[in-house]
């Protein structure tokens, strides 16, 4: 099983798998042909049918020069090995040489060349989650110790990096209001809602500054700004938001926040070798419900549970969150994405606060959610899956035919 490095990445938003990739493919294309006289990129599947609202282009423009590259969208041709599949050709000027290569975004920021290829650290002996916890129970171990032994104790400050950066984003979203940008007129609204919670009683305070925390990450996603991929761009409000609040309720010291995010980042893992953290392969289940499932871990954790319980918490936030579609409207990783996550992050602490009540016994156990969840995911319609084409992207109206509700100003709607 891969190191968890490769689960918290660092960069920009508000794709992992359709922006983060795309600009690491490009890197890599470009360091190898840097002499080209014209780069082709072909973007396929849901590459192609969400790209524009996730900037693909732009991540890819930023690295290949922009008067020498053509992208090329094809949305209805989806290549064998994953639904985001791209081609890049470069061509040199007198001469009829041609440099191709395939490569795929399989989610999480990663990228594969095929089912042969591997870029994973094989560190972790164990496949799944009930190996762990045998082990574990048999050394007296807790998860987060088991982390350590198969990384090593440098893992420590690569993830207090990844919480300095978290929290970073929770700052930076905090100051920042207006309108996303996108198309969708959508407000950001984490300052709003941290305020309103401060004139509050000191429960629904809470409940602000938890909502609030997960959405100034999510907002600063939806906009490019730097995240760290937990597991995905999409999800990535979920666990630094969870993390900041309990740090700051229960008063957790940083390197016990950084044990539960090893905890957390474990479990992650365990879906990312077993199944998928794609939402072009599986659906939002993959994305915010393993996100959830995470926090849920990391949430159990900092309340003293054991490893049972941990495990029960984490399979029972996945769990609720199966089937769970993947439909953002005209691509934009902002509806529903950003406000799942603020509801992923309340089931997190919820099932990590019943947990806390139980002895850690349950029926189902998480590598059989997980190997579900992967099901559901292949049986679900390709149109559900990161495409754009169904769900509410389909069918909620946006721009001049929007019903507007509440207090938001509506479009001005032409005289007839």
């Amino acid at each position: 099983m891969d190191t968890i490095r490769h689960l918290y990445r660092i960069g920009h938003g508000p794709s992992s798998s359709h922006t983060m990739a795309p600009r690491h493919a490009a890197e890599t294309f470009y360091r190898d042909h840097p002499d080209a006289a014209h780069y082709t990129v072909t973007l396929y599947g849901s590459l192609a049918l969400t790209g524009k609202g996730h900037f693909t282009d732009k991540a890819i423009l930023e690295v290949l020069p922009p008067e020498r590259t053509e992208i090329e969208w094809k949305p209805d041709e989806t290549l064998a090995f994953h639904p985001n599949g791209m081609k890049f050709t470069a061509t040199f000027d007198q001469s009829d040489r041609i440099e191709e290569w395939v490569v795929y975004s399989v989610g999480g920021g990663a990228l594969s060349v095929g089912p042969d290829d591997d870029e994973r650290l094989h560190i972790y002996p164990h496949k799944n989650i009930a190996e762990i916890m045998d082990y574990c129970m048999r050394t007296g171990k807790q998860y987060w110790e088991y982390v350590e032994e198969c990384e090593g104790p440098e893992i420590w400050d690569y993830l207090a990096e990844v919480r300095r950066k978290m929290y970073a984003a929770i700052d930076r979203g905090l100051k920042n209001e207006g309108v996303i940008p996108g198309g969708l007129g959508l407000n950001r609204k984490a300052a709003i809602y941290l305020r309103r919670g401060k004139l509050m009683n000191p429960t629904m305070a809470s409940v602000g500054r938890l909502i609030s925390y997960t959405l100034a990450v999510s907002e600063e996603n939806a906009t490019g700004g730097e995240v760290v991929t937990a597991p995905t761009c999409g999800s990535c409000g979920v666990v630094p938001g969870i993390l900041r609040y309990l740090e700051e309720n229960l008063q957790h010291s940083e390197e016990t926040v950084l044990k539960a995010l090893a905890t957390a980042g474990l479990f992650g893992n365990v879906v990312k070798h077993n199944g998928s953290i794609s939402g072009a392969m599986v659906g939002c289940q993959g994305e915010v419900g393993v996100a959830a499932s995470m926090a849920a871990a990391a949430c159990a954790q900092l309340y003293s549970c054991s490893i049972r319980q941990i495990e029960y918490a984490a399979e029972m936030a996945l769990e609720h969150h199966l089937g769970l579609t993947c439909d953002p409207i005209l691509g934009l990783v902002q509806v529903p994405c950003i406000e799942r996550n603020a509801f992923a992050v309340g089931t997190a602490i919820f099932v990590g606060e019943y947990v806390f009540f139980t002895d850690g016994t349950h029926f189902v156990s998480f590598d059989e959610v997980v190997e579900t969840m992967m099901k559901t995911g292949l049986d679900m319609p390709s149109l559900y899956r990161e495409t754009s084409e169904g769900g509410l992207a389909k069918f909620a109206k946006t721009g001049a035919d929007r019903t507007y509700i509440g207090n938001i100003i509506p479009v001005p709607q032409p005289k007839p």
